[in-house]
């Protein structure tokens, strides 16, 4: 089993402990405090991840993802969405298939 959801779990509780946190004195405080802004980070992370996946080589893609994933709980924890809750629709969508799942979704 990858470490990597032993990580995301430590940071995933330090996100959270930055709740409330002085902005001025904390990245994650200050992210955490303003949701647009959480979300505009995570899109400009996501925007590096896939450069870095294009032209930039496996070393650079594993540092933007290390960034994408944190913006993206920093996120979860600004809009109140719960990993569990993301989690569950993970599971309601194991063994469907991604055409019949998407589809699913209309639109």
């Amino acid at each position: 089993m990858s470490r990597l959801f032993e990580v995301l779990e430590r940071l995933a509780a330090t996100v959270e402990s930055r709740k409330g946190g002085d902005p001025c004195a904390s990245y994650t405080a200050k992210l955490l405090s303003d949701p647009a802004l959480a979300a505009k980070k995570l899109g400009e992370e996501a925007v590096e991840t896939v450069i870095a996946a294009v032209a930039q080589g496996p070393e650079a893609l594993a540092s933007e993802s290390a960034d994408l994933l944190y913006h993206w709980l920093a996120l979860m924890a600004a809009t109140g969405v719960s990993l569990d809750a993301v989690a569950e629709k993970l599971e309601a969508r194991e063994g469907t298939s991604g055409h019949a799942e998407k589809a699913s979704r209309g639109g």
